[in-house]
């Protein structure tokens, strides 16, 4: 039985700090995760995707602003408006799909199942509708890993562990897109992806820090502060660029601070959410710390 698209709610927690949606695959999603993307300075009057994939499995959503997603499915077209950052919609492998009607300052992020592969992609309707009739569906491999798993003692983390990557970013007349990849971009698998929005002013997020966990955080949107802490040394990065995103090892204390209005913060997570990872306290925090050798 053919899979078909699908709206899928997302978990959405109301804090007076800022509201948070997160997706964690194989637990919202029906698949793992091993690439995200976000699409962001879109003109008005553009339209994104005109393809489909062989393979891969995309779950996308408007962290900000609206778009329509134009799907090709079973020999009809269908419409499914995204304007919530709690919604996302789940599109099946070969689907033909389009993105357009974008608002101003919209923000599409897309999830997907498969490393990037241009073997992978029917870009070509007539070629699609062929394939989709013949149920053609095979394509090359990925070449293999480039970066290594990382494995971190969080006691002797410091905050010169943390450092800020330069994303690729692919520029057009169409918009702009930044891309990571599962142990391509950042060397952790993505377990779970979420996002912080509608922040008020003068507000703080983070306070916090983590045992195991691996976090890697863009600013896809607006611009914040993140000020690291190891208990002996303190550092602050400013992060206001979709193409940029700072990587945090575990036991790295942090606050986000100084949002900007319409800020949104995309937080990619090497484990599923664990409540005994975090220590919220600061003193439990510098005791944590203070076991270090």
């Amino acid at each position: 039985m053919e899979e078909k698209s699908k709206i899928i709610e997302l978990p959405k927690i109301l804090d007076k700090r800022g509201n948070l949606s997160f997706i964690e695959s194989l637990q919202h999603i029906p698949f793992e995760i091993k690439r995200a993307h976000w699409i962001y300075d879109v003109p008005g009057g553009q339209t994104r995707g005109g393809h489909a994939y062989i393979e891969t499995r995309e779950f996308i959503v408007a962290m900000s602003g609206s778009f329509d997603v134009i799907l090709h499915e079973h020999g009809g077209n269908k419409t499914v408006s995204l304007n919530r950052s709690y919604y996302g919609l789940y599109v099946p492998a070969g689907t033909w799909r389009e993105l357009c009607n974008f608002s101003t300052n919209s923000l599409a992020l897309v999830l997907s199942s498969t490393y990037f592969d241009v073997a992978d992609y029917i870009d070509n309707y007539k070629v699609y509708q062929g394939r989709v009739y013949s149920k053609v569906l095979t394509k090359n491999d990925l070449s293999g890993q480039v970066l290594t798993m990382q494995c971190y003692d969080a006691r002797k983390t410091s905050v010169f562990d943390c450092t800020l990557l330069e994303l690729d970013k692919h520029t057009s007349e169409i918009g702009n897109l930044s891309v990571v990849e599962n142990l391509h971009s950042i060397p952790f698998d993505i377990k779970r992806s979420y996002y912080l929005y509608d922040i008020p002013g003068g507000q703080s997020r983070g306070a916090h820090a983590h045992k195991e966990l691996q976090q890697f955080i863009i600013s896809v949107g607006g611009s914040f502060d993140i000020t690291l802490d190891d208990g002996y040394n303190r550092r602050t990065f400013t992060l206001n660029r979709p193409y940029y995103g700072l990587l945090i090892p575990p036991g790295i204390w942090r606050d986000l601070v100084n949002f900007s209005a319409g800020a949104t913060c995309l937080v990619l997570a090497s484990e599923h959410y664990n409540e005994k990872d975090y220590i919220r306290h600061y003193e439990d925090y510098l005791n944590f710390k203070i076991e270090r050798t």
